[in-house]
């Protein structure tokens, strides 16, 4: 019978432990990472005290109103200007996090990483089942005709990006304020999550809908809570653990599949070899005998016919005695 586990009086290397069995434990395996995921790659999160929410905008704008699709449809060039300076990372590169849960994809526990970061690292460290609820600045398109765009085409143009076939204006494919999440990108996490056996929420405060609301899809509480600041689920969670995502991960996910598991694929290996060429000697006996019936069988056959065939032929008649000679009449 599984217990909730005492989350606020256990010490660090207790929880880390009790995170390692989970993971061990766990064969459908679900993450929901925020900002906190990325910001040990050198990109700021946005509610923190020194996140972009509580930054200088350089302008008389609040950063909260900058990144809302009235704003940008009212201020574009206000609106790049921001974004260029604060929401742009090209350089960022995957943290132990992000390498943490390549392991456990490769490992085939991690089914899915559902992000709500635009910064594309998941991918770039080799993630391949990735949810992007709230799109990538490495995508971007004309609002006229549709034509794509790369992040070096956005970052080359002075200013409001234009389409150098229509000249249209140029946006991220980003989600802003006031703008709907992508449908299937919601229906696919929703799924993943239902399946899911453990659920681990890492560097996000769950204040942004409808991510929030996903732990409420589970039917289990075997859930996770990696954040250093408190969220509203820590005391549902069955761990909730206030520290680095990066130093957690890449300190419970094994860096290797565990011995058990390499000898059991090693066994199998060998058992399947084994049958394999078990199989090949049997199909070759079964072929020589099968050869050496037949090559009775001709045999059988062949002075059978001659038999019947000797059987057959007529007897050669003997030949014929030479008639005496006849007397001379001399009278």
């Amino acid at each position: 019978m599984e217990t909730r586990i005492d989350r606020l009086g256990s010490v660090r290397e207790d929880k880390l432990r009790q995170l390692k069995q989970l993971i061990a434990e766990s064969e459908y395996i679900v993450f929901l990472g925020g900002a906190g995921v990325s910001t040990e790659s050198g990109i700021p999160d946005f509610r923190s005290g020194t996140g972009i929410y509580n930054s200088d905008s350089g302008m008389k704008y609040r950063p909260i109103d900058i990144i809302a699709h009235d704003f940008f449809m009212e201020h574009p060039e206000d609106f790049f200007d921001f974004y260029k300076r604060k929401l742009i990372y090209p350089d960022a590169r995957p943290n132990k996090a992000h390498k943490a849960l390549v392991r456990l994809e490769k490992q085939g526990k991690l089914k899915a990483i559902i992000t709500q970061n635009i910064d594309n690292l998941h991918q770039e460290a080799g993630s391949k089942c990735v949810i992007e609820l709230h799109g990538s600045v490495f995508r971007n398109y004309c609002m006229e005709c549709g034509k794509k765009y790369d992040l070096e085409y956005v970052v080359a143009q002075e200013g409001v990006p234009h389409c150098e076939k229509c000249g249209g204006v140029v946006r991220p494919d980003i989600v802003l304020y006031e703008e709907n999440l992508n449908h299937k990108d919601v229906d696919d996490a929703i799924k993943a999550i239902k399946k899911c056996d453990l659920l681990i929420i890492a560097g996000t405060s769950l204040t942004v809908y409808p991510a929030a609301t996903f732990a409420q899809f589970l039917k289990h509480d075997r859930i996770v809570i990696i954040n250093k600041s408190s969220t509203y689920m820590d005391l549902k969670a069955l761990l909730t653990i206030h520290d680095n995502v990066g130093d957690v991960l890449d300190n419970c996910v094994p860096k290797r599949a565990s011995r058990a598991k390499n000898a059991g694929t090693r066994s199998k290996k060998t058992a399947a070899s084994k049958t394999k060429t078990a199989a090949k000697k049997t199909t070759a006996k079964k072929t020589a005998a099968k050869t050496k019936t037949e090559t009775k069988a001709k045999t059988t056959a062949k002075a059978s016919t001659a038999k019947t065939s000797a059987k057959k032929a007529p007897a050669k008649k003997p030949a014929a005695k030479p008639k005496s000679a006849g007397k001379v009449n001399d009278g």
